[in-house]
């Protein structure tokens, strides 16, 4: 395991910090079965890798190969122009246009889950297990607005498996995180079958719990497609009976598709693997962000009730809060802002040289000697750990209180070193929601669902922290967890404001 089993376990967020500290942009690091590799922050090498010469700096095929056996053909399992051919085609449904209809949506469900909570805390405070109710209320999100179907109806029944499967999928394929590397030899062994045959022979836990959660998800999106596509073909008025009214993105995406050229025409399952791939991504990442977000709110008392006053003065008179308002609550901005940039749900991502390449350096790499070098040679075949965590924490960039959650440094303008840093990221000077080709597709959508989400909740609800340690554990995805528990939550004391 390398560094990774020692270095990369909880409490998780020093590692990476420590290595901006003391080795600057670049630092080599080692891997599974002793792959060197490399931990790159340094804002112009940054923008080679993914901008510039993006389509020489891949995902690893390991990465690749993986995405496709969890979630399809989608955009987390395509490389090059078949990756762009999608986005072509998904691009146009994020427009700022549609999140405008969906935010109606988005109340909708907020307030159910509202009401849920309150049925729990009306009498007195109670632990809530913050993590279950913002995935379900993710989940809910984009199936209504993304695919016209709904998951959940927040009774007191337990949660949707599809919920359920999600909130232990990445836990649970990080436990295999150093046998994924064989991937490429083991999705050629055979017929699909024969593979799945082999897989039930291993007596490995997190297999047969990975074989679950993946038959769930694949289950769930052929019945949606098989769903929607099936009211298309009977016309506009079966369409508008369904959940999201033809509005939601999956039913536009359908139409857009039988409309295509033939060259610019996805397949039924292509469209199936960006189901999946759309609900995992909008599920896991948001939900662990509001969670990040509810939780530092608990710690921070006096910034959630200014918080709080912010919103219900905006609120006065007004009832829900459009497009264009609740977008520029600059409190409410400011408090999502610094969330992402000091806590970004995906701390790092994956690429891989596909040959001998030269990456400038912002900050060049100085010795002993004085001697200062400006640029790398990277081999074919490096494997890059894209540094967003320590892009996005870098003191040199934030200044000295880099590491410090301070929601009033996007009150006014930013430093200097802020924005001549020209940090390569498409959201905010940061590197969240990534940059280049392979760059967040539904970013705004997410601001937008975490936005109407805590403008409801803080204003209804306190939120106070437990006795208990919560520790986020450090993968692919950011993820909290009690202190020697393996499930992911996160309680925190609910009561009415």
């Amino acid at each position: 395991m390398g560094q990774f089993q020692t270095d990369f376990q909880p409490p998780v967020l020093g590692f990476p910090s420590c290595l901006v500290d003391q080795y600057g942009g670049v630092a080599k690091i080692y891997g599974a079965f002793g792959a060197k590799q490399l931990y790159v922050s340094d804002s112009k090498a940054l923008h080679h890798i993914l901008v510039k010469d993006q389509y020489v700096f891949e995902q690893p095929n390991y990465v690749i190969q993986t995405n496709r056996v969890l979630f399809g053909m989608g955009l987390f399992g395509t490389l090059g122009e078949y990756h762009k051919k999608q986005r072509k085609m998904l691009n146009p449904v994020f427009s700022a246009k549609h999140l405008r209809d969906m935010l109606p949506i988005f109340y909708e469900i907020t307030y159910k889950v509202r009401d849920a909570i309150a049925l729990r805390v009306k009498d007195r405070p109670q632990k809530v297990d913050v993590l279950h109710w913002t995935t379900r209320t993710a989940l809910e999100f984009i199936g209504q607005s993304g695919l016209g179907y709904s998951f959940d109806e927040f009774d007191d029944g337990p949660a949707n498996e599809y919920s359920l499967a999600l909130k232990n999928l990445v836990p649970t394929i990080f436990l295999l995180a150093a046998y994924l590397r064989l991937m490429p030899i083991l999705v050629k062994l055979g017929t699909p079958r024969f593979r799945r045959f082999l897989m039930g022979l291993v007596p490995h836990k997190a297999v047969r719990r990975t074989q679950e959660i993946v038959d769930v998800m694949d289950r769930t999106s052929i019945q949606i497609f098989e769903h929607k596509r099936l009211a298309l073909q009977q016309g506009d008025e079966a369409v508008l009976k369904q959940v999201g009214r033809g509005k939601d993105i999956m039913s536009i995406l359908l139409k857009a598709n039988i409309e295509a050229t033939e060259e610019d025409r996805l397949q039924d399952l292509e469209l199936v693997s960006q189901m999946t791939t759309m609900i995992f991504a909008a599920t896991d990442t948001t939900s662990g962000a509001l969670a990040r977000t509810l939780s530092i709110l608990a710690e921070h008392p006096d910034v959630q009730d200014k918080l709080r006053q912010e919103l219900i003065e905006a609120r006065e008179g007004n009832g829900d809060l459009d497009y264009n308002h609740l977008s520029s609550l600059p409190y409410l901005d400011s408090i999502c802002r610094e969330t992402l940039r000091l806590y970004p749900p995906v701390p790092y991502v994956t690429r891989e040289a596909r040959q001998d390449v030269i990456v400038p350096l912002s900050t060049p790499i100085t010795g002993k000697s004085g001697f200062g070098i400006g640029r790398l040679h990277i081999p074919n075949g490096t494997r890059i750990m894209i540094g967003i965590l320590g892009a996005n924490r870098n003191p040199e960039i934030w200044g000295d209180d880099a590491y410090e959650w301070k929601p009033e440094r996007w009150l006014s303008p930013l430093p200097d070193s802020v924005t001549q840093a020209h940090i390569p990221g498409i959201y905010s000077n940061t590197m969240t929601f990534l940059g280049g080709g392979r760059v967040c597709i539904g970013f705004k959508f997410s601001q937008l669902e975490m936005k109407a989400v805590l403008s409801v909740l803080v204003e209804s609800f306190k939120f106070s922290s437990t006795d208990e340690k919560i520790v986020w554990k450090f993968g692919a995805l950011s993820s909290p967890t009690v202190k020697d528990c393996s499930e992911p939550q996160l309680p925190l004391i609910v009561s009415m404001a």
